[in-house]
């Protein structure tokens, strides 16, 4: 088999993860990043830095890939959808552009028959005034924004006086669950009804930045089922390729919730880099590659903690690591408070 030329947009920690997994499949990754300091380049095999409306970047970049993917949602769907018309881009850029706007994609989720919190669209200040009932909730833009960026907690209409909103953009409200818990399912989906899917993950939240992640989830056999099904009927109904990671609420009455979908490789699932026989990265490189599937097998309990901003200092100092537990440096240059800088995972 000829070697294939994978290009990955965007040159996070994702896109360093799914490099290295390309690199144990002999697939040779070029990275395509707006940030010149992105981490991925120190494990990819060509880092091309440009803007996302270079056209001239963007045709080096599209020269040298066969198959084109991405590591997070924000890439401008006109960018994926030109790029589309000369290498295959997948998942392909409709999905993206469904996923980039959180009421669409509220829509698309109910529309399969799928709960999700109560949700309704807020297009001026007037409009939260006379929705009491959807108190406690959380504003948030319709578009843009991860871990905690563009979301507004609310929790009485005299809130409003003391959040700085910029009403200029769109949001979306959504009534707060009485929250049980939050579970994360992560697919990946190679064709028509033709997936390998993971055991829902537990995660656990601090200031809206995922801190810890473990399987298995202590959830019921019902609530274990029903977010498998879920998982499996978002992704066939999007015709998706690649790993997908729907994230769930489940309430103190013991119902489920879609809370969102992240079309890619997502943080909760770097526990399956040791916990399984192939991991969340692997399993996307092989479903955008057309590689190859491998039945899923998990090797051992495990839990991920995620090192934020200078949690990663001791790790970098050599801290003695014991057996069952493998470190992780992005090896981003600048440390920032709320930034993910690596993870530590244990097996248990």
């Amino acid at each position: 088999m000829s070697e294939i030329n994978l290009g990955i947009i965007g040159g996070g920690q994702l896109g360093s993860m799914l490099s290295t997994a390309a690199k144990k499949l002999n697939i040779k990754t070029i990275v395509y990043s707006d940030d010149p300091d992105a981490p991925a380049q120190n494990f990819c095999n060509d880092f091309i830095f440009g803007k996302y409306e270079d056209k001239e970047k963007i045709n080096e970049f599209i020269s040298k890939v066969d198959v084109i993917t991405y590591e997070f949602e924000n890439i401008p769907f006109e960018t994926l959808n030109e790029m589309n018309k000369l290498k295959t881009v997948l998942p392909k850029p409709s999905v993206n552009r469904l996923i980039q706007h959180r009421l669409a994609e509220k829509d698309f989720i109910n529309k399969q028959n799928i709960r999700t919190t109560r949700y309704v669209s807020i297009e001026k200040k007037s409009d939260i005034e006379t929705l009491e009932d959807f108190l406690p909730g959380i504003l948030k833009t319709t578009t843009m924004g991860y871990d905690g960026k563009g979301q507004y907690p609310i929790k009485k209409i005299d809130d409003l006086k003391l959040l700085n909103i910029d009403f200029s953009k769109s949001y979306i409200l959504e009534k707060l669950v009485k929250l049980k818990k939050e579970i994360s399912v992560i697919i990946t989906r190679f064709g028509n009804n033709n997936f390998e899917i993971y055991d829902p993950i537990e995660n656990i939240h601090q200031d809206q930045i995922l801190k810890h992640s473990k399987i298995p989830a202590e959830i019921s056999e019902k609530i274990l089922n029903q977010s498998k099904e879920w998982a499996s009927t978002i992704a066939e109904e999007l015709k998706y390729i690649g790993t997908l990671c729907v994230e769930f609420f489940i309430d103190r009455n013991e119902n489920l919730y879609v809370n969102e979908i992240a079309p890619r490789v997502h943080n909760s699932g770097h526990l399956t880099i040791n916990a399984y026989n192939v991991s969340q990265f692997e399993n996307h490189i092989r479903a955008v590659c057309s590689l190859e599937k491998i039945p899923l097998s998990k090797l051992s309990n495990a839990k991920m903690v995620n090192l934020i901003g200078n949690q990663i200092e001791p790790y970098r100092q050599n801290l003695k690591l014991n057996d069952n537990e493998f470190f992780f440096d992005y090896l981003k240059k600048e440390i920032k408070e709320k930034r993910k800088m690596g993870h530590i995972t244990t097996l248990i």
